[in-house]
């Protein structure tokens, strides 16, 4: 980042190998429910954000890109395998994925495209039964959880000493 432009969002993957900031505020939030996204994503739809290629700059490592179209490039993490952005090729602009933010609950989808391609069941997920985690599964693995995941804010090295 330039130093009189201060980060308002900062993001990055799950292992914590590649590390991003925005000095503006996302916009155009959506849910693509398109095929590409979906396999890109391996989940049923992908939340994505937009951000001017100004606003946006990597802060730690780069990502792998997989070219998924002529035209579309797809950002991810070559060690943990996150998605993290979907970009035309010399657009000023780039989508960030929505759950590679720290803070993704500060992003509220405005409108889902691709809709050709959701799935025929996804209006009935409110209506799923609903668990908490610790409702499920057995205290004593409970205890036992230790998340190697990297932290939902900046660090100046990673991995974290043990």
């Amino acid at each position: 980042m330039t130093e009189d432009r201060e980060a308002l969002h900062s993001g990055g993957c799950q292992c914590g190998a590649v590390r991003y900031a925005l000095t503006a505020e996302p916009y155009g939030t959506h849910i693509c429910h398109c095929r590409m996204c979906q396999k890109a994503f391996g989940a049923f739809y992908a939340p994505l954000t937009k951000a001017r290629t100004k606003d946006f700059a990597w802060t730690r490592g780069r990502p792998a890109v997989f070219r998924s179209s002529p035209d579309v490039e797809r950002g991810f993490c070559a060690a943990c395998g996150t998605p993290l952005t979907f970009a035309h090729r010399g657009s000023d602009h780039l989508n960030i994925s929505v759950g590679s933010l720290d803070r993704p609950e500060g992003v509220k989808p405005e409108v889902q495209i691709g809709i050709e391609s959701r799935m025929p069941w996804a209006d009935e997920l409110p209506r799923l039964a609903e668990e908490r985690t610790e409702d499920i599964m057995p205290a004593e693995r409970l205890t036992r959880i230790e998340s190697y995941q990297h932290p939902d804010h900046d660090t100046d090295d990673w991995p974290a000493e043990a």
